[in-house]
């Protein structure tokens, strides 16, 4: 029985890491960091693409 490729791919900006925390370097009274959570633009946080095939768009 042959195999399908998934339906979507890994993200080729965020590599499937699709929301990082970046630190302001402000620290708060207990001596903790204060981080943002910063979601990647091209997948919207979901850490997959779709394939190219699907993106395809067709011209008349």
């Amino acid at each position: 029985m042959p195999q399908h490729p998934p339906a979507s791919r890994i993200c080729r900006d965020c590599d499937g890491f699709a929301t990082a925390a970046i630190t302001t370097g402000t620290r708060r009274p207990d001596g903790t960091r204060q981080t943002l959570p910063v979601t990647c633009p091209t997948c919207k946080g979901t850490g997959r693409t779709a394939p190219a095939g699907a993106l395809a768009t067709v011209r008349r």
